[in-house]
């Protein structure tokens, strides 16, 4: 619970947060040449595609492997918001903010730096369909465990009532 001492705290944190949130996104847009066009290309490339060897059909790009400057972006986007996600964590530490706000941060460090290390491995000039599908089961995976750390750290940390 966040006493009303910390409510300002916190909040300056949030919107601290939030502010370097869009600046890495229009940093994106702005150092990313002909972004917003290649952007439009990927949405208006989506169709309904069947995954393979399960016989359904999810939305996909017909040509996933024609948008590695939109995977490149998103890449640094998420490694740079990993990083920056690790500097908020210290200031949090220092800042004394609640446990349930730290570890959230860290969780959220875990799935951003995650997720840059998987756009590359998985999303790329060689991207079909399957592994399209694979990527995004494994970022589901990532949220999963990014959740079950938070509620290890939860778990952990919280004061024992006696």
């Amino acid at each position: 619970m966040v006493s009303d001492f910390q409510k300002p705290k916190e909040s300056f944190i949030s919107a601290f947060s939030a502010g370097v949130f869009l600046i890495l996104l229009g940093a994106i847009f702005i150092t990313t040449p002909g972004f917003f066009d290649k952007l439009l290309a990927f949405f208006t490339d989506f169709d309904i595609v069947k995954v393979p060897h399960w016989g359904i059909y999810l939305p996909a790009p017909a040509n996933p492997a024609n948008h590695t400057v939109i995977y490149s972006a998103a890449a640094h986007f998420s490694l740079v918001w990993g990083i920056f996600l690790i500097a908020l964590l210290f200031v949090r530490i220092f800042a004394y903010s609640p446990l349930p706000k730290k570890a959230e941060n860290f969780s959220d460090i875990i799935f951003w730096l995650g997720n840059s290390v998987l756009i590359p491995s998985f999303l790329n000039e060689k991207t079909a369909a399957s592994t399209w599908f694979a990527y995004w089961a494994l970022v589901i995976t990532l949220i999963g465990v990014s959740l079950i750390v938070r509620a290890l750290i939860l778990a952990a940390f919280r004061p024992r009532r006696t």
